[in-house]
């Protein structure tokens, strides 16, 4: 599909990997006029057809987003526009935490899912994994998972009133490191609800840009208005 219109996506740019999500959207940019804007504000948010919350620290930025306004804008933004969070973004998205940091974790909430923070365990124990994922451009090439203090999705809670989840990438068994927490869904590291896509993992650390072709084909360009 090919984009004749202007398309604006947001990265949110309060904390985190956001430049490195910029220079990959750009390298998808192709024929098409693609404007990335770095969110800071409500007034950003608004010009942006669709976000992605980066990796960084789910709390910071949840702080950093009530402090400039932006908590109950990006709610808004949730429920109509195609959003992707990558490993702190996708704590951010998901609609429950099992660990919490002490005096709470304020969610985005939009994609059914309980995660858990960290689950892999702690930097030192950061690790990388070629993924099988057969939704992108040249599947039969492993994408290469990098997970750094990366989150587990614990559970998928699907709901008769959200829009059914699908997997996209799986670690495989004989790749899966162990951890005290064996939540029984801790194997899918890549998924999509609706419009939103997340990652437990980084695809922007990466010299590929397939994921976020992803997105912008699968997830953003469907949702614009003819």
């Amino acid at each position: 599909m090919q984009l004749t219109a202007d398309l604006a996506i947001g990265i949110l740019a309060l904390q985190g990997a956001f430049t490195e999500h910029e220079a990959m959207l750009q390298k998808t940019s192709g024929k098409r006029h693609l404007e990335v804007i770095q969110v800071r504000s409500p007034e950003e948010l608004k010009r942006c057809d669709a976000l992605i919350i980066p990796g960084g620290e789910s709390t910071t930025i949840a702080l950093l987003a009530r402090l400039s306004g932006l908590m109950e804008p990006l709610r808004e933004f949730i429920k109509s526009k195609p959003v992707w969070g990558t490993c702190a973004g996708a704590i951010l998205l998901s609609q429950a935490v099992s660990n919490p940091k002490k005096g709470g974790q304020e969610l985005l909430g939009g994609v059914s899912v309980k995660m858990t923070r960290n689950g892999w365990g702690s930097q030192v124990e950061s690790f990388e994994v070629p993924l099988e994922v057969s939704d992108l451009r040249d599947a039969h090439i492993p994408f290469t998972g990098l997970f750094i203090r990366a989150p587990v999705v614990m559970e998928l809670l699907p709901a008769a009133h959200a829009p059914p989840i699908r997997i996209i990438s799986r670690i495989p068994d004989s790749l899966l490191p162990h951890t005290p927490d064996e939540g029984h869904d801790r194997a899918v590291v890549a998924l999509r609800q609706g419009r939103h896509i997340l990652t437990t993992f980084h695809p922007e650390l990466t010299s590929d840009s397939r994921f976020h072709e992803y997105f912008v084909q699968e997830c953003v360009l469907p949702s614009l208005s003819p």
